[in-house]
């Protein structure tokens, strides 16, 4: 098995969190894939029993609500091309692959080599091995695909890195943008032509609240995080005047409730009243 450093171990985590989904609360996320690999995972990690509820479902409800951005971007442009960013062990492709579209997904090399290991690229998913905030990958796709529009969703990645590197990022792929006539009015593309991204969040108080307890739990006390959005608007602003906001949600706001334990429900609850962990969608206008 490939080396993997503290934050690239974090991986299992969301794969532990759609299992646990799966066998548990299918009306959350349903992953047939995850339970096939189940077997396959490498002993010695946290156990499901070491965590609460709250903390595996936190994992399951970010690939269940990626699955709802992705599907609802493949509605609208069935030819799209989905890129997650910091892919780990995700298998967002066998949920919510529409049977045309092309995928991709871009981790570090490492980690890249394990997930082939553990799960062989399918038809229309390509892995790319390199730094997800460097600009190789991005032009590596466009050399594929020059004109197809892109949804690129990075879950749980953005986290473990300073606000500097993430806006930079963010710049790459939604700043720089000419303008071009459509049928549908004006509408902004990057240097890296038609680009949308969807990313989790945690707010400043959700940061504090992860490295106190959460991540303990998980079994990875360890990992720092550093970056936090309290307001998507603002956020846009940093990154530049043509970035629009398209969605910014409360994390569990679409997460079925019924039938999970009161402490669950009451985190989850206390989550969205205080926007302590949300979703963000953003675009070039």
């Amino acid at each position: 098995m490939s080396h993997l450093g503290v934050v690239e171990d974090t991986l299992f985590v969301p794969m532990l969190g759609r299992i646990y989904a799966s066998e548990h609360c299918p009306n959350i996320l349903y992953d047939q894939k995850a339970l096939e690999l189940k077997k396959k995972l490498p002993s010695g990690l946290p156990e499901q029993d070491g965590q609460s509820q709250y903390t595996l479902l936190a994992s399951a409800a970010r690939s269940a609500n990626m699955d709802r951005f992705i599907r609802a971007f493949l509605e609208r442009r069935p030819d799209g091309v989905i890129v997650q960013l910091g892919c780990g062990l995700e298998t967002a492709y066998f949920r919510c692959d529409n049977g045309r579209s092309r995928w991709y997904a871009v981790d570090l090399p490492h980690v890249v080599e394990y997930r082939r290991e553990l799960l062989p690229e399918p038809e229309r998913e390509t892995y790319l091995a390199g730094d997800a905030f460097a600009e190789d990958w991005i032009r590596q796709i466009r050399a594929d695909v020059p004109d197809a529009p892109i949804l690129v969703t990075a879950g749980g990645l953005f986290h473990y890195f300073e606000e500097s590197k993430v806006v930079g990022l963010l710049r790459m792929l939604t700043g720089f943008g000419e303008r071009m006539l459509t049928g549908f009015g004006e509408r902004m593309l990057t240097g890296f032509g038609e680009i949308e991204v969807v990313f989790d969040a945690l707010s400043k108080s959700g940061v504090a609240m992860m490295q106190k307890k959460y991540m303990k739990q998980m079994g990875h006390g360890d990992a720092q995080m550093f970056f936090y959005v309290d307001s998507a608007s603002e956020l846009a602003g940093k990154i530049g005047s043509g970035v629009r906001v398209l969605a910014e949600e409360p994390y569990y706001r679409h997460i079925p409730r019924t039938g999970l334990k009161l402490s669950t429900k009451i985190s989850m609850s206390v989550s969205d009243r205080f926007w302590m962990v949300k979703m963000i969608h953003l675009a070039a206008e």
